[in-house]
């Protein structure tokens, strides 16, 4: 099984857990991977603009576990939009909240935005809110939709995930867009936890994956020098797979020891 997960004895609980960009790369692997954790009756919805690949996903999720073990959710919804945010929240109601001890979000849905270009060539509004539309505005409304549909009560655990980067803290010449997209989700996260402190939060940055956006980021980086260093991190075989960081958030998960709101590196782990 190509889940990068050890076989310990320890689950996420019976859990309403909702993935977003789940069709592709990362969140693809997370999908499988949380599929693994969650103990049976658990629901794992899955959120992504792509209605084939997220039934693909679906069908090889049920295929490795059987068709009773886990309820399996295809939401198909583009969190840019408001009506994608206001489908999957109410999807996610559609769960009895009684019978879950763990609401688990993970908020991975994310584009790299136009990295051929920098900061002052962005003089149109309506392009940047769009960008930020999906990567910051849609995390917030699907977060805070969530949590309010399944409010504070006692023996139900809430985890809220935020797949972060490095370029929430360090800036990268001609990533504008992503770079700011990703540090405000870092504080918004940051927030949350501050403001809500039975919710456990955590912006994972998973590092370099070996995925369509590092291939995307090779080949369209406006920064020479940044280009250059994505194509020998790739040559040289120091990408990482999905599985290998994606283990690592599920450990931090089934430990549970992070402090709240914390931006955890995969190098540091």
């Amino acid at each position: 099984m190509e889940d990068g997960i050890s076989p310990e004895a320890r689950d996420l609980g019976r859990a309403l857990c909702v993935v977003t960009g789940a069709s592709k790369g990362f969140g693809r692997t997370l999908a499988f991977q949380l599929s693994c954790l969650l103990k049976p009756r658990s629901v794992l919805m899955l959120v992504a603009r792509s209605s084939e690949q997220l039934q693909q996903l679906k069908k090889d999720i049920v295929n490795l576990h059987g068709q009773s073990a886990l309820d399996v959710r295809c939401v198909r919804a583009d969190l840019e939009k408001k009506e994608g945010v206001e489908k999957t929240v109410q999807a996610a109601k559609e769960t009895s909240v009684s019978e879950m001890e763990h609401i688990l979000l993970i908020n991975n849905a994310a584009s790299l935005g136009d990295v051929s270009r920098f900061a002052l060539t962005f003089t149109d509004p309506l392009e940047v809110n769009r960008y930020l539309s999906l990567n910051v505005s849609g995390a917030l409304c699907l977060t805070a939709g969530v949590l309010q549909a399944f409010p504070r009560r006692l023996g139900l655990r809430r985890s809220v995930v935020n797949i972060s980067s490095l370029c929430a803290l360090k800036p990268f010449p001609s990533w504008v867009l992503y770079c700011s997209g990703k540090a405000a989700r870092d504080m918004m996260f940051r927030v949350l936890a501050e403001e809500e402190p039975d919710v456990r939060v955590l912006s994972y940055a998973p590092g370099p994956l070996d995925t369509d956006m590092q291939l995307q980021a090779r080949r369209s980086s406006g920064d020479l020098q940044l280009r250059r260093s994505f194509s020998s991190m790739f040559s040289e075989g120091q990408l990482l797979s999905c599985e290998e960081s994606g283990a690592k958030l599920m450990k931090l998960l089934l430990d549970d020891r992070f402090r709240s709101g914390a931006h955890l590196d995969f190098y540091e782990l």
